[in-house]
């Protein structure tokens, strides 16, 4: 009889095995860079998800992946709300982070020059970081995609003579790319923060976790978040983030994730339980060590 991948890894068990980390993407996307150099050197299994929703439904169910990383905020793109709302409406908890340093790449079938090309797939936020880049070449068309090592696999597997691809020196590396120019970004300080995303009954405290990600309502009136500012502010919390989403069902009220991280003597939890009161739906997505930055 034969066995599927996934079933001969369930037979394994999960101290004989590599950490199996989810994704959103195929091999060779930023994210894979990302989780390789977080838990390096550790040795992990990356497991691909097509979406976002798919990443999250796989740590959740365990069955697939053990942990997952996710994308959060990019400095060039802002926040990306839909994850947020899919933390927070998650059994997971943000365990850890890390800032990635993106570095966008143009590539192509070995032989190929850019003269050549008359497309440039990439993920819709990759073409948006590289646009100014392409004016120099007005014949070129921006095409979008879902991935951007997918775009590069797509290349190769159909063997696109006219086709370029926006993505991470690694996507180049794997599927036999020639990289055509390096880092076209327009902004060199184009960093990604990625949060590391376990099931919350696995989550273990960690010694040294200063920063703490939250979301919460308040009261429509006058002062009601400065009120919750003005605490954190007390218990020296430095703020990292704070942002809006729209509340469903509810027109006009918003939800507010925030990042903090503690200062001082005083602890995280002596400063989340002072704004508790104050807040409504207060919810702590993850408490974790202030993350670092990593050069792809």
């Amino acid at each position: 009889m034969i066995q599927t991948a996934t079933a001969a890894a369930e037979e394994i068990p999960a101290s004989h095995r590599p950490l199996r980390v989810a994704i959103q993407g195929v091999p060779g996307a930023f994210h894979e860079i990302a989780a390789r150099q977080y838990f390096s050197p550790e040795t992990v299994d990356i497991i691909p998800a097509l979406t976002f929703d798919e990443l999250v439904n796989m740590v959740e169910k365990g069955v697939q992946a053990d942990v997952g990383l996710m994308a959060m905020e990019n400095t060039l793109a802002g926040g990306l709300m839909a994850n947020f709302r899919l933390l927070n409406e998650s059994r997971l908890q943000a365990a850890g982070e890390v800032f990635l340093r993106i570095r966008q790449n143009l590539m192509a079938l070995p032989g190929v020059e850019i003269e050549d090309l008359t497309e440039v797939h990439s993920h819709p936020i990759a073409i948006a970081q590289c646009r100014e880049y392409f004016r120099k070449y007005p014949h070129i068309r921006l095409v979008e995609a879902e991935d951007t090592a997918l775009s590069a696999r797509n290349i190769r597997d159909h063997g696109l003579q006219q086709v370029g691809a926006i993505g991470s020196s690694l996507a180049a590396e794997l599927y036999g790319m020639n990289m055509l120019a390096e880092s076209i970004e327009t902004n060199k300080k184009n960093l990604t923060r990625f949060l590391v995303l376990r099931r919350e009954t696995e989550v273990e405290e960690n010694p040294a976790s200063d920063k703490v990600s939250l979301s919460f309502s308040v009261d429509h009136e006058v002062g009601s978040l400065y009120k919750v500012l003005a605490v954190l502010a007390a218990y020296h919390a430095n703020l990292t983030k704070i942002q809006s989403m729209p509340i469903i069902g509810k027109p006009w009220e918003y939800l507010f994730f925030l990042d903090f991280v503690a200062e001082g003597k005083l602890s995280y939890q002596q400063a989340v339980d002072a704004i508790r009161p104050i807040t409504h739906d207060l919810k702590v997505l993850g408490v974790y060590p202030k993350g670092i930055l990593i050069e792809e």
